[in-house]
């Protein structure tokens, strides 16, 4: 087989365990109260970080290259509200809606050459256009799916494990919920989408260091000149970022709570499992953007979750209901399965 051929095969096997495990890596954390997120996102960030340090060593360190920790430092920003969207209009209808506005936002930059990048050429600019557009129709599908998330429907004991350590004659009558917990319907579902908006723009913009790194490291009169063409030689530098920040969100949401910052620990086991699945996934988008480049990685890998995840939440969670529900499922995932046809095949 010619090395390109290995390419594509590495890059669609790599892009396919992605998509199933980007697809379930929050499963584990549905049925447990994880309140506001902020503790979550900081066990969940830890993991990430764990993962990234046996693959450096694996990689034998390769150089650090601290630009790189920007990315990480967007994906995390784009995460703090990924707990509020789970619980506004759900795992699935939340994880289709930022995996459309990632996909855009990875296409757009990588295939137009933004903030500094080096444009993408594809053998088959057309397609590749009609693949990307299709997952703008998918994007404006999704809003109109109405999803069912009960309110406080937890099967475990929801007392946070630090609470005040004096009497307060005000105490919250509901100490596992959060804000979210006090919006209505309405407000809950533009809330829900447009978070998952923001987060999907920021997460699509997570590897634009990384490319960047890469894209100049052919200069010779780069300050990266010389830098490894290997995605995954990055991917330590990517999640320190990620584990950076998260611990300054969580300390400032420390200080936020005048130290008393609401814990959960039946969240911990799972948060550290969704962070393992989520750092695994993410490796294999690394080999993939390295072997399919991130123009023809991006929309598949994006897309392809939101189908995992929607399975998850229809038979399992039952938080879409009604046929006109699930026609408009249906319609919207044979627009992204095109769409990411196109744009694999934009490619070849």
């Amino acid at each position: 087989m010619s090395t390109n051929g290995t390419d594509l095969t590495t890059g669609f096997i790599s892009s396919s365990v992605a998509i199933l495990l980007f697809g379930s890596n929050y499963v584990p954390l549905k049925k447990y109260n994880t309140g506001d997120g902020m503790f979550l996102q900081w066990v969940l960030c830890a993991a990430v970080w764990l993962v990234a340090l046996v693959a450096n060593l694996i990689l034998r360190c390769p150089k650090f290259w601290p630009f790189a920790m920007v990315g990480g430092c967007i994906w995390a920003t784009g995460n703090i509200a990924v707990v509020p969207i789970i619980k506004t209009i759900g795992l699935s209808l939340g994880l289709l809606i930022w995996g459309s506005f990632n996909a855009l936002t990875g296409w757009a930059s990588s295939r137009f050459g933004w903030f500094g990048m080096d444009a993408e050429e594809v053998a088959k600019p057309l397609l590749n256009y009609f693949g990307a557009g299709l997952s703008i129709v998918s994007a404006f599908i999704f809003f109109f799916i109405k999803s069912e998330i009960p309110k406080n429907a937890y099967s475990v004991d929801t007392t946070p494990l630090m609470v005040e350590h004096v009497t307060d004659k005000t105490q919250d009558p509901c100490p596992g919920c959060s804000w979210v917990d006090n919006l209505s319907t309405a407000q809950s579902r533009i809330v829900g989408c447009s978070l998952a908006v923001i987060s999907g723009i920021l997460y699509g913009s997570t590897f634009i260091p990384i490319i960047y790194i890469k894209d100049h490291s052919k200069r010779n009169d780069s300050v990266y000149s010389g830098a490894s063409q290997n995605d995954l030689d990055y991917v330590f530098a990517h999640a320190s970022g990620i584990f950076l920040t998260s611990t300054v969100y969580f300390l400032a949401y420390c200080v936020t709570m005048k130290n008393n910052p609401r814990l959960y620990p039946e969240a911990v086991l799972p948060g550290f499992l969704s962070g393992l699945l989520w750092a695994m996934a993410s490796c294999c988008w690394f080999i993939a953007n390295h072997s399919l480049s991130a123009v023809v990685s991006f929309p598949i890998i994006t897309a392809g979750p939101g189908f995992v995840a929607a399975m998850w939440g229809i038979f399992m969670f039952k938080e879409i209901q009604g046929q006109q529900n699930y026609l408009l499922m249906v319609f919207a995932f044979c627009i992204i399965l095109t769409g990411a046809l196109c744009t694999a095949f934009s490619k070849i």
